[in-house]
C-alpha cells in the first residue's frame, strides 16, 4: 500500500476499518483498489507498524500514538495511529527524504534570510498539512550548509534526517530521546546549541523557553498552528496567563525576527500544490504593534506596506500567484479572509474577473 502511495506521489494514506486505503494525491482522497478492512485486518496492520515495544504498549494504553516509520525501498513517514469506533486505524504521511531547498518549495528569499539570522525567535505558522515541518527542515538545511554550529532539534517525531555539513545536528525525538517539548528545550540549553528548532510549541512552559532562548544569543525556530501573523501573535500572547501577558509581549516584541505564515492550495495545473505564505519581519513598526494590545490589529497593515523588508500578505501573495496562472482564483478565495478585497486587487492588476 504505501509503495503504491509513493508511487502516485501521495502526501499521506488512511488506514481503518471498513473502508479501503485512501491515498491523498494533491489534496484529494482517492481509495486504493483494494478490498475494504475489516477490523481485524485494521488491527494488524496498525500493531505491525507499532516498530518498538514502547510505541506499541503507548497505543494500547492511551489508544493514540504519533512514531515514524521507515520502510526499506519505500521510504520515511510520521505515523498517527488512533481508534476510531473501537477500531484501530491510522494515517500515514510520506516524509521525503531529500530536502527540498527554499527556491524549490516556492517560498520567498526573506525565507532564507530569517534562517541566517543570529538570534531571536522565527515562527513557522499555519494550520496542519500546511507543509510546516518542510519549510522548516529547508531552513535548517541552509543554516547547516552556510554556517559553522551546533543545531539542536527537538521534534515529535523526527521527520527529515539531516547529515553533518557545515555544522553539527542532534536530533531528539520526544518518547524515545527525551520526554515532552519543555523538558528537552531546558536540557537543551545546557548543550551548547546556536540554533534550536522545536517542532512545535503547544503550551506556556515551552514557549516561555523559548522566549528565553531566543533572548540569550540563540536562533530558535519553531512551527505554531495559527492562521496568520495576526493569529500568530495573539496565540503566543494568549499562551500566558493574564497577569503575564504584558511581559510576554515585550519578549516577543524583543525576540521576533520572523513570522511565516502559509496555506497550500491546487496548483492550476492539477498537478501538486503551491504554497501561498504571508511574512512578517521584525521593523520598530511590528514591535510597536506587539507591544500594544490597541495596535495588533493594525500589522497586517504594516505587513502589507512592508514589501521593502520583504514582508508581503496572503492577499498580496495570492495576486500575484493568480496573475502567473500558478493558482486559480477559486483556490486564492480558499486562503484570503476578505475575498472582495483580493477581486478588487485582481482587477487593479489587469485580471478579468
Amino acid at each position: 500500500m504505501l509503495s503504491t502511495a509513493v508511487a502516485h506521489g501521495a502526501s499521506d494514506v488512511h488506514i481503518r476499518a471498513g473502508a479501503p486505503p485512501l491515498i491523498r494525491v494533491s489534496g484529494h482522497l482517492h481509495p486504493l483498489d483494494v478490498a475494504p478492512l475489516d477490523a481485524q485486518s485494521a488491527e494488524a496492520l496498525v500493531l505491525s507498524a507499532l516498530a518498538t515495544d514502547e510505541d506499541r504498549q503507548a497505543f494500547l494504553r492511551d489508544r493514540e500514538c504519533d512514531f515514524a516509520l521507515t520502510m526499506g525501498g519505500i521510504g520515511r513517514f510520521r505515523v498517527n495511529a488512533y481508534r476510531a469506533r473501537g477500531n484501530a486505524s491510522m494515517v500515514l504521511r510520506h516524509v521525503k527524504e531529500v530536502i527540498p531547498g527554499i527556491d524549490e518549495l516556492g517560498l520567498p528569499k526573506v525565507v532564507r534570510d530569517l534562517a541566517m539570522k543570529q538570534s531571536g525567535l522565527v515562527l513557522i505558522c499555519g494550520p496542519t498539512g500546511s507543509g510546516k515541518t518542510t519549510t522548516l527542515a529547508s531552513m535548517i538545511d541552509v543554516i547547516n550548509t552556510e554556517r559553522s554550529c551546533h543545531i539542536l532539534t527537538i521534534e515529535d517525531p523526527i521527520e527529515f534526517l539531516h547529515r553533518d555539513k557545515s555544522s553539527t545536528i542532534s536530533q531528539r525525538e520526544l518518547h524515545t530521546d527525551t520526554r515532552d517539548f519543555a523538558r528537552a528545550l531546558r536540557s537543551g540549553m545546557r548543550q551548547d546549541p546556536d540554533v534550536i528548532l522545536i517542532g512545535e510549541i503547544r503550551d506556556m512552559t515551552t514557549m516561555r523557553t523559548a522566549l528565553q532562548a531566543s533572548e540569550t544569543g540563540h536562533l530558535v525556530l519553531a512551527s505554531l498552528h495559527a492562521r496568520t501573523v495576526v493569529d500568530a501573535v495573539n496565540r503566543v500572547i494568549d499562551i500566558f496567563p493574564v497577569e503575564e501577558q504584558r511581559q510576554a509581549r515585550a519578549s516577543l516584541a524583543e525576540s521576533i525576527r520572523g513570522v511565516v505564515c502559509q496555506h497550500l492550495v491546487e496548483s492550476a495545473s492539477g498537478e501538486g500544490r503551491t504554497v501561498l505564505v504571508e511574512v512578517a519581519v521584525s521593523t520598530p513598526r511590528i514591535r510597536e504593534a506587539i507591544v500594544d494590545p490597541d495596535k495588533t490589529s493594525l500589522i497586517l497593515d504594516i505587513v502589507t506596506d512592508g514589501d521593502y523588508y520583504g514582508m508581503r500578505t496572503f492577499q498580496q501573495d495570492a495576486v500575484r500567484r493568480v496573475m502567473d496562472d500558478s493558482i486559480t482564483l477559486s483556490e486564492a478565495e480558499k486562503v484570503v479572509t476578505r475575498v472582495a478585497d483580493l477581486h478588487v486587487s485582481l482587477k487593479k492588476a489587469g485580471y478579468r474577473i
